[in-house]
């Protein structure tokens, strides 16, 4: 169950950076309010599954996990331009994730 909430987490962790970037420096509201929603959301998951988990392990994970989103979201929507190298460095990423899974 913790592993589940911290990939949950991991995946809220895109949603707030997603948003705060959409917030224009908490200027607009609806952006504002899913990024407070989803950071306390995403930080509450991260505590819980560090209570099982190791910090550094969960860090990783939560941290990876939501980078990986964020730059693939931020590619499909063409925020960010797209590349095959980028695709391979986060594939890396999700690679070194499932690793840490595993050993863990």
């Amino acid at each position: 169950m913790h592993w589940i909430v911290l990939v949950l987490s991991g995946a809220l962790e895109a949603v707030w950076a997603t948003a705060l970037d959409r917030s224009e420096g908490f200027t607009k509201l609806w952006p504002t309010v899913v990024f407070a929603v989803s950071v306390v959301a995403s930080m509450a998951g991260l505590a819980y599954a560090m209570r099982e988990l190791p910090v550094g392990t969960s860090y990783a994970v939560w941290v990876g996990i939501g980078a990986v989103l964020t730059v693939a979201y931020a590619m499909l929507t063409g925020a960010e331009s797209f590349s095959a190298l980028k695709v391979l460095f986060l594939a890396g990423i999700v690679g070194c994730v499932i690793g840490l899974k595993v050993v863990h």
